[in-house]
C-alpha cells in the first residue's frame, strides 16, 4: 500500500491527470501498479503519426480532375434598350373618327392607326385647284396678250411701254400660278396627315385618346407611343482594363464578339453581337459601356428589363477543372490534397484560374485524371491515410442478407 502511495503521488507532482492520459505513461502505471492488461492494449493502429500514437483513416469526399474547353467571358449588368421609341402626334387639328390599333397590337411601318375627319381638309384641296385653274388661265392669256403686243410693236403700231406692261404681266400670272401649285401641294399634304400612319415597326403602348376628341397639332401628349422591340439593344458596362483587349477584337474583324444575356424572366440564354464601345470612361465607376444588338424575334426581351450580359473572349481548349470547393488557400497560395495509389494524402500547390459552374479552371500543379479531395480536408494532414468516397459523398450500403 505504501508503494502505490509513493506513486500516486510522483503522478500528482510530474503532471497530474494530464500525464496519465498519455499511453506509455498509463502502460507503465499499470505495469508497476501490477494492474491487469493496459486499456490501450485493445487499440488496432491503422497508422502512426509523429508521436508513435495510433491514427484512424479520415473519410473524405474525392473528385477526379477532367478536362473540358472552358469560355473566357467577361460579365457586366445592363439594362435592354428599344433600338427606337417614337411618339405618335398629329401635325394637323381635326377631330378623331376612327381608331384603326388596339393596346399592345404589332404594328409594321407605313399600318393605319387613326383618321381624323378629312372633309374640311377635302374642301381646302379643292379650293386651292380651282384657285390653280384661274392663274393658270390668267397665265395663259397674259402669255397671248404679251406675244401680239411684241408684234405691233415691232411694226411701230403700238408703243413700247405696253409691251412691258404686258411683259409684266406674263412674269405676274406665272408667279401666281406657282403660288398655287404650292397651295394645292399644302392642300394634299395636311389630307394625308388626317390619315395617322406609323412611322416604325413595333408594338403600340397605351392608347392616350379616344375617338371623338379634337386632336391638336403637335399636342404635348402624344396620341400613343410605339416601341422598335425587333432588335433590341442591350447596355451594360464593363471594368476599363478590358478596354484594349476589347477594341482589338472589334477591330480585328475576323471574328465577332458575342454577347450573351439572360434575365430574371429567362429560362434561358439570348445571344446577340456586341457593336458599340463608347469612346469615354465613365470617370465616377471606372467603367466603359458597351452595346450588343439582338434579334429578339421572339420578343423575349423586354426594353427596362435589366440583365446580366457576358462578352465571349476566347475558348480554353482541353482545360484540367476540378470542383470548386476542392480548392484551398493558405499563406503561400492555393493548393489541393492529392489522393495517390496507396490512398495516401498529399498537399499540392497549384495554380488557379476562371471558375465557372462550380468547377475551377487548374493552370499548373495538376494532371488530368488525378483524385483530389472536395470535402473532409480539415481533418487532412501530409501523408495521412483517407477512405475515399464518390463525388456525390455517400457510400454504397451493402445489403444485408436476410
Amino acid at each position: 500500500m505504501a508503494r502505490r502511495f509513493f506513486i500516486f503521488a510522483i503522478i500528482a507532482v510530474v503532471g497530474g491527470g494530464a500525464a496519465y492520459s498519455q499511453p506509455e505513461i498509463r502502460d507503465w502505471l499499470a505495469q508497476k501498479l501490477g494492474l491487469a492488461k493496459p486499456a490501450g492494449a485493445n487499440v488496432k493502429k491503422v497508422a502512426t503519426g509523429k508521436a508513435g500514437r495510433a491514427v484512424r483513416a479520415v473519410s473524405v469526399r474525392v473528385a477526379q480532375a477532367g478536362t473540358r474547353d472552358v469560355p473566357v467571358r467577361l460579365e457586366g449588368v445592363g439594362v435592354v434598350k428599344a433600338r427606337s421609341t417614337v411618339a405618335v402626334k398629329s401635325r394637323i387639328e381635326g377631330q378623331l373618327v376612327e381608331a384603326l390599333v388596339r393596346e399592345g397590337q404589332t404594328v409594321k411601318k407605313g399600318d393605319v392607326l387613326f383618321k381624323l375627319d378629312a372633309r374640311p381638309l377635302t374642301a381646302k384641296l379643292k379650293e386651292a385647284e380651282a384657285n390653280l385653274a384661274r392663274d393658270a388661265v390668267n397665265h395663259k392669256k397674259a402669255i397671248s396678250d404679251f406675244n401680239r403686243l411684241k408684234i405691233l410693236s415691232s411694226q411701230g403700231y403700238s408703243p413700247q411701254t405696253r409691251r412691258d406692261d404686258a411683259e409684266t404681266l406674263v412674269d405676274t400670272t406665272r408667279a401666281a400660278v406657282r403660288a398655287s401649285e404650292a397651295a394645292v401641294e399644302f392642300a394634299r399634304l395636311n389630307l394625308d396627315y388626317a390619315t395617322i400612319r406609323s412611322p416604325i415597326d413595333g408594338r403600340v403602348g397605351n392608347i392616350l385618346i379616344s375617338v371623338g376628341n379634337i386632336v391638336k397639332a403637335n399636342d404635348t401628349q402624344p396620341m400613343l407611343v410605339i416601341t422598335e422591340i425587333k432588335p433590341v439593344y442591350v447596355s451594360f458596362n464593363l471594368p476599363e482594363r478590358h478596354l484594349d483587349s476589347l477594341r482589338q477584337k472589334m477591330t480585328a474583324g475576323a471574328e465577332t464578339l458575342t454577347v450573351e444575356v439572360t434575365t430574371q424572366a429567362l429560362n434561358k440564354t439570348v445571344t446577340g453581337k456586341l457593336f458599340f464601345i463608347n469612346n469615354e470612361v465613365d470617370i465616377a465607376t471606372g467603367t466603359i459601356e458597351l452595346q450588343g444588338i439582338f434579334e429578339n424575334a421572339d420578343e423575349t426581351l423586354v426594353p427596362g428589363q435589366f440583365a446580366r450580359a457576358r462578352v465571349l473572349m476566347t475558348t480554353l481548349v482541353g482545360a484540367v477543372v476540378v470542383p470548386a470547393r476542392a480548392v484551398q488557400i493558405n499563406q503561400t497560395g492555393h493548393f489541393v490534397w492529392v489522393v495517390d495509389d496507396k490512398k495516401k494524402i498529399h498537399l499540392r500547390p497549384v495554380a488557379i484560374g476562371l471558375e465557372e459552374n462550380a468547377e475551377v479552371v487548374v493552370s499548373k500543379g495538376l494532371k488530368p485524371g488525378e483524385t483530389v479531395v472536395t470535402d473532409g480536408q480539415l481533418r487532412l494532414f501530409q501523408g495521412a491515410s483517407v477512405i475515399p468516397q464518390g463525388a456525390d459523398g455517400d457510400k454504397k450500403e451493402k445489403k444485408k442478407a436476410p
